[in-house]
């Protein structure tokens, strides 16, 4: 098959200029002159027969059409690199530093990472679990994952994996009803407060004034206190079926909520390339999510027929 493309150092001047919006940020970072990173550009838009870019007095603007084609052209590039190290590896050690939150860092992402490890035995990974994300700069992240609502200003957001809320309890508490849980202490999540509300406003029941209740900061926090004895909480299905809850805590069935927030994979606007590894480490985790998500079934909202609370 022939194929149609420019060279791939115009394409790789066009991303860098695109990226930086100046040909002289873009030359420094590929050890040319601005002139030639010019050249080059505009040899791309005398092919493709449209301008990409408009000059202006400081610096350089996507067109419309560069807009279009910047997408395809880095996907391009970062299948390149995947491909490259996944079927040759890395030449010598490298690090991987990982920001997650800690909940989905134990119940979810370390039961898996065996599997990585295995597969890239030259990538070495730190996991950092930051509770509050900006504790550590963008800038040392080569990986980033977040919960939330999806808008982080100044980041470019992947949706990563979303799952549904489920009520947790003791194990022997395990066949209760909602309505026989209103006088236990609910375990309330700092940044989900609210899902105790909008569960009992599904089932249409009143939240119980007065009840007895702890915060905690992690989903990870609320297991254990529910595996000890201490109340109820409401955390993601996915870290309620986990290997370290899934016999210390009983969910209590016919009772799920849509879970608004969700995780996601962030990358800094101003970031430059990832590394090969990140992205290789990134497909390898929305792999293993789309996995996770058809082995789950779909979330769904469950009312059951009004009872009077106690």
């Amino acid at each position: 098959m022939s194929y149609s493309l420019p060279p791939v150092n115009w394409l790789r001047a066009f991303e860098a200029a695109a990226r930086y919006a100046s040909f002289a940020a873009a030359a420094g970072e590929l050890s040319l002159t601005p002139a030639a990173i010019s050249h080059q550009v505009r040899s791309l838009e005398a092919f493709l027969g449209y301008p990409l870019f408009e000059r202006l007095p400081r610096g350089l603007r996507l067109t419309d059409m560069g807009k279009a084609y910047l997408a395809p052209v880095r996907s391009a590039f970062d299948a390149l690199s995947v491909s490259t190290v996944g079927l040759f590896g890395v030449r010598g050690e490298t690090t991987l530093l990982v920001r997650v939150p800690i909940s989905f860092a134990v119940l979810v992402l370390s039961p898996r990472l065996d599997r990585f490890v295995r597969a890239h035995p030259t990538i070495s990974l730190r996991l950092v679990s930051a509770i509050w994300a900006d504790a550590l700069p963008a800038d040392n992240v080569d990986v980033d994952i977040r919960f939330g609502h999806g808008s982080w200003p100044g980041y470019r957001v992947t949706p990563l994996f979303s799952d549904p809320t489920v009520l947790i309890c003791p194990p022997d508490r395990g066949a209760a009803r909602l309505n026989d849980l209103t006088s236990d202490r609910m375990i309330h999540i700092m940044g989900l407060e609210y899902d105790w509300l909008r569960l009992f406003e599904a089932h249409r029941l009143s939240l119980p004034p007065g009840s007895p209740r702890a915060t905690v900061d992690t989903s990870l926090a609320a297991i254990e206190l529910v595996a000890a004895g201490m109340g109820s909480a409401l955390v993601l299905r996915c870290f309620a079926r986990s290997d370290r809850a899934r016999d210390r805590v009983a969910i209590v069935p016919g009772i799920e909520l849509s879970q608004p927030q969700a995780h996601y994979l962030l990358t800094p606007d101003s970031a430059v390339s990832a590394k090969p590894e990140a992205l290789v480490f990134q497909q390898w985790l929305a792999s293993e999510m789309a996995a996770l998500a058809e082995a789950e079934p779909p979330a769904k909202v469950r009312r059951r027929r009004p009872t009077k609370s106690n």
